[in-house]
């Protein structure tokens, strides 16, 4: 797995549905530590599991020293205290020596800054689960990936083509523009309404565009990481920052959806997989949201009526959306309670 260089933080702009400190305790662990000093290898998640039994109320709890730079990135040897404030529990940061900042201290009992680099600081979750999601995978409109320009053949004929090599593409071509090669993966369609919400894209390469004669294009493959074939898509390079960090909340608005899917194309669901889920922007979902998973209910009989019922649903997962587009997310499975499997509800926590 490479290194992974991704800097920046998403501050989530978060409101609880928990308002007074009596509600906020009822999330608190019984056997919380007073403090905890993170550690390399550590995430958000894990830390906030540590004092909360609910760590997507980690914003509600987490108060910050005004004079620490970027509170909100958290670096190995950094503090975490937990208290109570005129009854209310609080999560509050002590900076370590060398993480930025006041709040560390040298043997000169002096306050000291030192400069430290962004993608040091720990992750929310595990980045290499969905290292490949954040960069190399898109979800399509439909429509949009039919309209996109396609390849047609390299240079004397050639079918197979990889970096270096020139090509020859079909469509509305911008000159001097930067395409990502895509290929079509999963076709996804709601499981209510068998609308297809949109088309699987995965990045097969990069390149650029030298000629433009007409509605035929003349491409140079900048880089590949496959083998670059007839009739794949050129899709413009999207032009958003990657985040490494995202700040567990819990949801804006009623979410009611379903797993569509999961890497692989199982039908099984375990801890850290990547799952599809048929709610996106659309309905309200933004990245770091952390949803419950759901199991259906059994369908019983009822021994007085003889009719059937279908019990009501248990939780059995928790997830967190990492990526979001209009009418899917991207999440990861961060808990598993029972076996989870496609079809499984996602709702609010």
């Amino acid at each position: 797995m490479r290194k992974l260089l991704w800097a920046g933080l998403l501050s989530l702009l978060f409101t609880a549905s928990i308002a007074d400190a009596e509600d906020l305790s009822l999330h608190v662990r019984g056997d919380h530590p007073d403090s905890y000093t993170v550690v390399r290898g550590d995430t958000l998640w894990d830390i906030s599991e540590r004092f909360l039994n609910d760590p997507w109320v980690w914003p509600m709890l987490w108060k910050v020293n005004p004079q620490i730079r970027n509170p909100n990135l958290i670096y190995p040897g950094d503090t975490i205290h937990f208290s109570y404030v005129d009854g209310e529990p609080q999560l509050s940061l002590e900076r370590g020596y060398g993480n930025g900042g006041a709040g560390g201290s040298g043997n000169s009992g002096e306050p000291r800054i030192r400069e430290e680099p962004l993608a040091s600081a720990i992750p929310a979750i595990r980045l290499d689960a969905i290292e490949g999601f954040l960069s190399n995978h898109r979800l399509v409109d439909p429509d949009e990936y039919a309209a996109a320009p396609y390849v047609l053949a390299g240079e004397s004929s050639r079918i197979i083509l990889g970096a270096g090599d020139r090509f020859y593409a079909k469509g509305n071509i911008v000159e001097n523009a930067v395409y990502g090669v895509y290929r079509r993966g999963t076709v996804y369609r709601d499981p209510d309404t068998d609308e297809v919400l949109g088309h699987e894209a995965t990045e097969i390469g990069s390149s650029r565009v030298v000629a433009i004669d007409g509605d035929i294009g003349t491409l140079f493959v900048s880089s590949s990481h496959e083998e670059v074939r007839r009739g794949d898509r050129l899709l413009p390079t999207e032009e958003r920052r990657l985040q490494s960090v995202f700040f567990p909340s819990s949801p804006r608005t009623e979410i009611k959806g379903r797993i569509i899917a999961v890497d692989d194309g199982v039908s099984q669901v375990s801890q850290w997989d990547v799952v599809v889920v048929n709610v996106g922007t659309g309905k309200g979902i933004e990245v770091g949201n952390v949803l419950g998973v759901y199991r259906k209910g059994e369908v019983v009989r009822d021994p007085a009526t003889g009719n059937s019922i279908e019990l009501p649903s248990d939780r059995a997962g928790l997830m967190m959306v990492f990526r979001t587009f209009e009418r899917m997310s991207y999440g990861l499975i961060l808990r598993t309670e029972q076996p989870l499997s496609v079809m499984d509800e996602v709702r609010n926590p």
